[in-house]
């Protein structure tokens, strides 16, 4: 009877465990899917797509302003790497690492790429009440939040 009793609780255990671990999951995948954004004036969409090593990693997927004005593919040349300066503006990759936190209830833990700029800062991610994604860089206690809206 004990060893049935102990087998039991040893299930019950690790169902719960199992479903704690999906719920965690689930609350980190949110932020998977296609977004649209503004920033200074560049409208964008980006992607956000869950890694095989459970990081998240954010890429434009498209740019209204690909062209410059001669009307020429424009690309990432203010990049810090060189070898990364002949990437189309909309095939940036903005981020990637970005783990979530669930006591927080947010991402973080990466840094994110200002193709504006040409500099990383450090990121944090958390989606507000109203449901957008806000994407905040800070660099030496200097902050700027960039607000998405999920559309996929």
């Amino acid at each position: 009877m004990k060893k049935l009793l102990m087998t039991l609780m040893l299930c019950v255990f690790a169902v719960t465990c199992a479903v704690a671990q999906n719920a965690l999951n689930n609350a980190a995948d949110n932020i998977v899917g296609t977004y649209s954004g503004d920033q200074n004036g560049d409208k964008f969409q980006a992607k956000i797509v869950k890694l095989s090593n459970g990081t998240y990693q954010g890429q434009v997927i498209w740019m209204a302003n690909d062209k410059d004005s001669k009307g020429n593919k424009r690309y990432d040349t203010k990049n810090p790497d060189k070898s990364l300066r002949n990437t189309p503006c909309d095939r940036i990759v903005l981020f990637s690492g970005l783990k979530y936190d669930a006591d927080k209830k947010q991402w973080g833990d990466t840094k994110i790429y200002d193709p504006q700029r040409g500099i990383k800062a450090k990121m944090t991610a958390s989606f507000e009440k109203d449901g957008r994604l806000r994407v905040k860089g800070s660099v030496l206690g200097i902050s700027e939040s960039v607000y998405w809206t999920k559309e996929k």
